[in-house]
């Protein structure tokens, strides 16, 4: 059964307790010489005390007021859920930024109610930014945000983190088909470049290789905003993989039937 506004509510207010716990845990930690640790893989992935204490810091108030709900998070796993809701916790989405003093970082917290997020916060406690996403909207700081139109893909400004985010030649090529006929092109901003999406500075962000803790708060926030959040195939994005936000409906399908092909 849907969750009600009321009981959405209740979550949401929940989640920004979650975001301030976590900021708690961060903010001694930015612009500190702290050690890092490399998780391995294809290329480097950092991981620091900052991203550990505040997944900690979260997953201690989750099973203390709700102990049936489930966790899923980057760095400590998962956590089945006895009622159907999830909470989908990244502490520190953007830890390249952040161990490079870079403020375009933040704490990720979506609630998936077993078929989709339908609450999520990003939480950037350095510059006191605070944007959350319901079905009834998205808002920076308590201000409504709205997406901006631009349905041609020559006055678009696109984002993406990295170009080493695309793991195949087929995916990178069409990226590239995007980014050559956009209005610009602006690298960096991980978490951050999607709000700017759901705030009206930014029309798109392509990226791929992302993780479910990488997306699913940041899809009510870009939807809530009047924007759409899907796979390369036009698909659910909340698994991650290869991701695609817009602002305006009409770019979206036109940098969808791009991107379909290496999806």
């Amino acid at each position: 059964m849907p969750l009600t506004a009321h009981e959405i509510n209740e979550y949401r207010s929940f989640a920004e307790r979650l975001a301030d716990a976590a900021a708690l845990a961060i903010q001694p930690y930015f612009r500190s010489a702290l050690p890092v640790d490399d998780k391995g893989g294809r290329r480097f992935d950092p991981v620091t005390a900052a991203d550990r204490d505040a997944e900690r810091a979260m997953r201690e108030l989750i099973g203390r007021h709700y102990p049936d709900h489930g966790i899923l998070g980057e760095e400590d796993g998962a956590v089945a859920s006895r009622c159907g809701l999830t909470w989908v916790l990244d502490p520190i989405d953007g830890t390249r930024a952040f161990i490079t003093g870079l403020p375009l970082w933040g704490t990720l917290v979506a609630l998936n109610d077993g078929t989709r997020p339908v609450l999520g916060v990003m939480n950037q406690p350095f510059t006191g930014e605070r944007y959350v996403g319901t079905p009834a909207g998205a808002w920076r700081n308590g201000e409504p945000l709205e997406t901006r139109p631009c349905p041609r893909l020559a006055e678009a400004r696109v984002m993406c983190t990295s170009p080493e985010l695309f793991d195949t030649p087929e995916r990178l090529a069409a990226f590239e088909s995007v980014a050559a006929q956009a209005q610009m092109v602006r690298f960096g901003g991980d978490c951050y470049a999607y709000c700017m999406v759901a705030s009206g500075f930014v029309d798109a962000v392509i990226e791929s290789g992302l993780k479910p803790y990488d997306v699913q708060a940041l899809i009510p926030i870009v939807e809530g905003a009047g924007g759409r959040m899907t796979a390369w195939d036009g698909g659910d994005a909340q698994h991650g993989g290869a991701v695609v936000a817009c602002g305006d409906d009409t770019l979206h399908a036109l940098i969808v039937e791009r991107l379909r092909k290496a999806a």
